[in-house]
């Protein structure tokens, strides 16, 4: 039988304050869309049908610093070099800092992000972990579960959109970059039990179709993002008529 102190001891732990550390895992990455003009998309487009994406990407991930290693071209024309920024002498930004910029993303793919929930001793970075809550679960699924055993009764989730364009932008490139890890990372401090039911997680749809993680709420606040730890998958380009 529990002493009293035992007892009052429990009581305290309960009570709280506890923490919880949030990660999402999986497929995601980052995304860079920008206005180009026809010319640059011409040239870009009859590339990429041809050979591939090679070489846009290869225009895009080096600096004039770097000599691309293209494939199927010798140079870029001038007029498809929708990187170079005429404004400021003509310097070559990088992708991920375009100029023309009108949409980033980043974060796990709504459909392959598991979560993990560990109680930890405290919000510190290197708190020590005290036990698993949530052990790699799918995220939708384990929500829409959720959901369903109430009965639909309470909204776990919240689907946006940003897949329009800005008006007068009548071609669009886009740079991927494909990676793999934790997307997010954050620490909550509550009291009492975690509580899945008191999760709610915002997604993006972007132009490319793909539904992005943007945001997680507990209990109604927002929970800080200090960060993830990815490895690079890959990268893609593409560039279309809008």
């Amino acid at each position: 039988m529990a002493t009293s102190e035992e007892k009052t001891e429990l009581v305290e732990t309960l009570k709280g304050p506890r923490y919880y550390n949030i990660t999402l895992n999986g497929y995601g990455g980052e995304s860079a869309y920008m206005t180009i003009s026809k010319e640059a998309h011409d040239f870009w487009n009859e590339q990429s049908d041809e050979h591939g994406d090679s070489d846009l990407v290869q225009y895009m991930v080096h600096d004039d610093d770097d000599e691309p290693d293209f494939d199927e071209i010798e140079s870029v024309p001038e007029s498809a070099m929708f990187l170079h920024d005429k404004d400021e002498d003509n310097y070559k930004r990088p992708w991920y800092e375009s100029h023309t910029e009108f949409e980033h993303s980043y974060g796990v793919e709504w459909g392959s992000a598991y979560i993990t929930v560990t109680e930890v001793d405290s919000m510190d970075y290197s708190a020590n972990q005290i036990e698993d809550v949530i052990e790699g679960e799918n995220l939708s699924d384990m929500l829409s579960k959720l959901e369903e055993e109430n009965n639909w009764e309470i909204e776990l989730t919240e689907m946006g959109c940003e897949d329009e364009a800005p008006e007068g932008t009548d071609y669009i490139a886009q740079f991927y970059s494909s990676e793999k890890g934790t997307f997010f990372d954050g620490v909550i401090e509550t009291t009492g039990d975690f509580d899945p039911k008191k999760l709610k997680v915002y997604t993006t749809e972007y132009l490319n179709g793909e539904d992005t993680v943007t945001s997680i709420e507990y209990n109604g606040e927002d929970v800080d993002n200090a960060g993830g730890d990815t490895n690079g998958k890959g990268y893609s380009a593409h560039v279309w008529k809008n």
